[in-house]
């Protein structure tokens, strides 16, 4: 049977769908409205943005108020929703006369990458439709964004053991992970490490009660549950959970009733052997205001630190962004990039939008001014949030309770020559200096005393948990 049929078109899931008229009144096939949507785009859009994004496209229309835009991948979808919608619209407007914001969809491509409306429409089995739409519909009752996945965490030294422990929760090891408290700065990846535990163990398990969601809204529904007498329908929904994953939970400071029904609902779950993931932007001993007893529980499980990434893995980031959106832009830029965003890996992929949108759209040629011109914002708030060697020294030197000058001195006891060892660790890990730069400041010591230093303390980390927690505890200071 062949695609594309007098009067109609063929979906991808199988259904016909009629065309219909231009604005003129005049009939038009579904293939000569794409051409002449592509021209239009071409005069709003640059060529090359056109070619890459909307070259493969196939349309469906539904009536005259919904158009459907099937493009090759995921990604087109995403990319064309946040950048070329606008632009969509007025076409589809102009060819169809169409009044509603079409529908980007995504659709399996032919061999080649090439995309076609397939003439056998690839036919599920009813059991695994309904066992892939059951899905979604849980994925999307317990909270979660499919787009959070393990497959698209990039796992580097900052990271790695706080993904290991999500691996490891999410396969069904449960001894001693529970609760998993997993903090660090913004834009780390607390929230894609959590939700990928809760889709994973859908995917193993449809029938898991699986909630996610922030603390915000755990106080807010807490608070609207009093005030209407539901709160006995609160805590069914809570307290039966199988796996719960609360974010931020940092926001319970200073609400006292909260944190009373949370220490509650907390408790049970954790006597019904639930499984409970916890995030914060800092370790729960330094929440404000957060009770000791729920400091306590918090600490009884498994404690994971989440790192800025180290350059190898923010280069590893943007690269799988790229192939994620299909947009290249030069190993030169990439690593400027790289180089100049270190804190927040969010900056990290706003930067590489905005970059990969000017190319996309022909704006000019890119160059060091142009790139620090149009991330100029972004640069300044990293450079706001910079660590630099001098701040590690002091912070280390406050935290250890040593003199600053022991920093630079040549004062060899085991009191000052660690916390000056853990220093240099923290230059060479959060500032991206040199051998020779950190050693410099350190009191004009040589590479090698560096690199012995990072070896020494990473050796005392895996074997000694207070100095593993106190390295942990002083690049959060350091971040925040």
């Amino acid at each position: 049977m062949s695609s594309r049929e007098e009067g109609g078109v063929t979906t991808p899931s199988g259904r016909r769908a009629r065309e219909d008229a231009a604005p003129t009144g005049a009939r038009i096939s579904t293939e000569e409205a794409r051409i002449q949507i592509l021209k239009l785009l071409d005069v709003r859009l640059s060529g090359d943005a056109t070619e890459r994004w909307f070259k493969h496209m196939q349309l469906v229309v539904e009536d005259k108020n919904q158009v459907s835009v099937f493009v090759p991948t995921e990604t087109h979808v995403l990319w064309i929703q946040e950048n070329f919608l606008p632009e969509l619209t007025h076409a589809l407007s102009q060819v169809l006369g169409c009044g509603g914001r079409p529908r980007v969809l995504a659709m399996n491509g032919a061999a080649g990458g090439q995309l076609t409306l397939l003439e056998e429409p690839k036919r599920q089995s009813r059991a695994s439709e309904a066992a892939a739409e059951a899905l979604s519909k849980s994925l999307k009752s317990s909270g979660l964004n499919q787009l959070y996945t393990f497959d698209r965490f990039v796992v580097g030294g900052n990271n790695q053991f706080a993904h290991a422990a999500c691996k490891a929760i999410a396969a069904g090891v449960r001894t001693a992970y529970n609760p998993l408290f997993i903090h660090g700065g913004s834009g780390l990846g607390k929230t894609h490490l959590m939700q990928a535990i809760g889709q994973d163990i859908l995917k193993a398990r449809p029938d898991a009660k699986v909630i996610y969601l922030t603390c915000e809204k755990f106080t807010n529904e807490f608070i609207l549950a009093v005030q209407k007498g539901n709160l006995d329908n609160f805590r069914r929904r809570y307290r039966r959970a199988n796996v719960l994953l609360v974010d931020d939970v940092q926001f319970l400071t200073g609400k006292e009733k909260s944190q009373e029904e949370f220490f509650h609902t907390f408790n049970t779950l954790l006597d019904g052997q639930a499984q409970v993931v916890l995030s914060s932007d800092r370790p729960a001993s330094e929440i404000q205001t957060l009770e000791p007893r729920l400091v306590s529980r918090f600490e009884c499980g498994l404690t994971v630190a989440l790192q800025p990434p180290q350059l190898e893995t923010r280069i590893a980031i943007l690269r799988r962004k790229m192939e994620e959106w299909e947009v290249k832009i030069p190993d030169d830029w990439v690593r400027f990039i790289a180089q100049r965003i270190r804190s927040n890996v969010r900056r990290l992929e706003g930067a590489l939008v905005r970059i990969a949108t000017f190319n996309s759209l022909g704006q000019g040629e890119l160059s060091t001014e142009r790139i620090e011109d149009l991330l100029r914002d972004i640069l300044r708030e990293e450079a706001a949030a910079k660590v630099t060697i001098d701040t590690i020294q002091k912070t280390v030197a406050d935290y250890y309770d040593i003199r600053l000058a022991d920093m630079t001195s040549r004062r060899r006891p085991a009191n000052i020559a660690f916390p000056r060892q853990v220093a240099m660790y923290l230059s060479r890990k959060l500032t991206g200096g040199s051998l020779v730069e950190i050693g410099e400041a350190f009191g004009g010591r040589d590479h090698g005393t560096v690199i012995h230093a990072c070896k020494k303390v990473d050796q005392v980390m895996q074997t000694d948990d207070q100095v593993r927690q106190a390295v942990a505890a002083l690049g959060d200071r350091l971040n925040r």
